[in-house]
């Protein structure tokens, strides 16, 4: 494996399991790899934390970084939300992510 490479497991909402490479020295984040792996992940705010159109569920016992209020405040207004939910776009790819387990949470019914 190369060194600034983390493996990151994605449940698409289907259920169908996608094994993703993520680059660690990209300074990308899980919003913007599961773009990159033609996920349906929109990300309609860039990366903002301004929508939940990249809402997550971190599956496995990873230590991510503490929400920031931005993104506690668009949780709060996101549906399907549960105590795991996570913005993609605010975890960052970093080693520390390596065998990471996400599913894509629902999207809304427009």
């Amino acid at each position: 494996m190369d060194a600034n490479m983390v493996h990151i497991t994605v449940i698409d909402r289907q259920g169908v399991t996608h094994q993703l490479e993520g680059p660690t020295d990209m300074n990308m984040n899980m919003m913007e790899l599961c773009k990159a792996h033609d996920l349906p992940v929109k990300g309609t705010c860039g990366g903002m934390a301004l929508c939940s159109t990249c809402h997550v569920y971190v599956l496995s016992d990873h230590e991510l970084r503490e929400m920031s209020e931005d993104e506690e405040n668009m949780l709060d207004q996101a549906f399907f939300v549960e105590d795991n939910s996570r913005l993609g776009c605010q975890i960052p790819i970093t080693e520390d992510l390596d065998g990471l387990v996400v599913q894509l949470a629902p999207e809304t019914e427009d």
